[in-house]
């Protein structure tokens, strides 16, 4: 079996179409500070992520996994185009696993306009219902014998421009550590998704204002997995880290599309053994990297 996890592409769009109410506050912070440069190194989003379906073509993918961010501001038009860029990717033999990033949650005006629902509710059945407590969520797919999925929402609107943070509800806690320990679940290579990171690559956690507040919980409710890993985005940069006393090593993908950061991994497994590989650009197309694969 291999899949693919990508993360944080980061659609844009053509702001001239957008309503003058959507620009108060936050999102006007946020568009300055694309306009200030960082649009800028997502300006090749569409060929990248038409390379990217390439490559799941060739590396014959079975399951492709999405860490988060679609979108820059969290406006209409982004999630539209987002979903239109990444529609060849999502027909993957084992089919397509996806978390809102904080972006894609960005104001409440997303979460009242149910957004990422209405743009991405055709991915996010469960195999195992009775678990989700806060609406979709966590969401779990049993991925033929020995792999399962278990995708939790951290993502939070925050109103404040300088904050990014985002925190796992208490529910979802709960429910994810009920079903990790469901006959069904626990016993099988476990991949948690989660667009926030709970540490950084040198094992540190991020600033307050940038991390998931209840990091330490995720870390615990995750602890005895006896074969797994966490996976996020957020963070563009990747990196593959083991924290002490926890078992499954923390995987971030970073950004697949920014300029001078693509990255991606692709997991392979074969019977008991799982390793990540992990993946870049090289300008005109996503290369694997074999050399620097991690056994997990």
């Amino acid at each position: 079996m291999r899949i693919l996890q990508f993360s944080d592409i980061h659609i844009g769009t053509r702001w001239r179409t957008v309503p003058v109410k959507k620009w108060m506050g936050k999102r006007a912070v946020g568009a300055a500070n694309l306009l200030a440069g960082r649009y800028r190194a997502f300006l090749d989003n569409g060929p990248k992520l038409e390379a990217l379906a390439e490559f799941r073509r060739a590396q014959e993918i079975d399951l492709v996994l999405f860490t988060g961010d679609y979108t820059a501001l969290g406006l209409e038009a982004e999630f539209v185009a987002a979903r239109e860029a990444v529609e060849p990717l999502m027909d993957a033999r084992l089919g397509y696993v996806n978390v809102p990033g904080n972006h894609d949650i960005y104001l409440l005006d997303v979460v009242r306009d149910r957004a990422f629902e209405r743009h991405f509710g055709d991915t996010l059945h469960s195999d195992l219902p009775e678990f989700q407590t806060d609406g979709p969520w966590p969401l779990v797919r049993l991925v033929e014998p020995g792999v399962a999925v278990v995708a939790v929402n951290s993502a939070r609107p925050n109103p404040w421009p300088w904050r990014s943070s985002g925190k796992l509800p208490v529910e979802q806690l709960a429910a994810l550590m009920r079903l990790l320990d469901d006959p069904r679940v626990r016993d099988r290579f476990i991949f948690v998704l989660n667009h926030y990171p709970p540490r950084l690559a040198d094992g540190a956690r991020d600033g307050w204002i940038h991390r998931m507040v209840n990091d330490d919980e995720l870390l615990a409710a995750c602890a005895e997995i006896r074969r797994g890993a966490i996976l996020s985005g957020h963070v563009h940069h990747r990196y593959v880290v083991q924290v002490p006393e926890v078992n499954p090593a923390i995987v971030c993908c970073g950004s697949t599309t920014m300029a001078g950061r693509e990255g991606l991994w692709v997991y392979e497994i074969d019977g008991d053994m799982v390793r990540a590989v992990p993946g870049s650009w090289d300008g005109t197309s996503y290369v694997l990297e074999p050399g620097a694969a991690v056994e997990l």
